[in-house]
């Protein structure tokens, strides 16, 4: 579990906690995900590397420091992963944006890819991919088969809420892949939802059920 990192931080807690609540109407619930993409985004760039810059102020020159190593691209999951991607490029407003679209088959819960448009550069970038619940892996994996069909080399995950046979999925199927999220429920239940979990995020997210 070391490429695993859960997020304790009292604000992430609070905010997830509003966001479970069944009594969450969709415009707070959209709201959240943007504020909890946007904080876990804060904690999952704590590592990145920094360079000495020099800038000058109304008063002398001064020495300050600037984001260094790999750009960022940021890779929301059609649909749900929008919601995460306002939030993400609020905080890094120089990130590249692409999307991979993927859903779900009811019935196999097997993944299926229909649509990618990614940066032309994403082999010389860190891809953030985005999706408020891992479930079952095989959106997340979908998604990392792709990138790394086009050179990218490494991709961190942000999801909200994780479900342990989604991130066994994609530790076995790409074990250099980090997961960052808020939260390891218990379970999947039957129909592929993470229980205790908070129920359709993209239903929830655009107020489509």
């Amino acid at each position: 579990m070391s490429k695993v990192h859960v997020f304790d931080h009292p604000l992430i807690l609070h905010k997830l906690a509003i966001l479970r609540d069944t009594r969450t109407g969709h415009k707070e619930f959209r709201e959240l995900v943007e504020e909890l993409a946007m904080l876990m985004a804060f904690e999952a760039t704590r590592s990145h590397p920094t360079k000495e810059v020099e800038v000058e102020t109304p008063l002398a020159r001064a020495r300050g420091r600037s984001i260094a190593g790999q750009e960022i691209a940021v890779i929301p999951i059609l649909r749900a992963g929008l919601a995460m991607e306002v939030g993400i490029t609020r905080l890094i407003p120089t990130a590249r944006v692409g999307h991979v679209g993927i859903y779900r088959d009811p019935e196999t819960l097997e993944p299926h890819s229909y649509y990618a448009k990614l940066p032309p550069d994403i082999a010389d970038r860190e891809a953030m991919v985005l999706d408020p619940m891992l479930a079952t892996g095989g959106s997340i994996v979908a998604c990392a088969d792709t990138l790394k069909q086009h050179g990218c080399r490494t991709i961190r995950v942000m999801a909200i809420i994780s479900a342990p046979e989604g991130i066994k999925k994609v530790q076995q199927a790409h074990p250099d892949v980090e997961i960052f999220t808020a939260a390891i429920d218990d379970y999947l239940n039957d129909h592929g939802y993470i229980v205790p979990g908070l129920g359709d995020a993209g239903d929830r997210l655009f107020g489509t059920k």
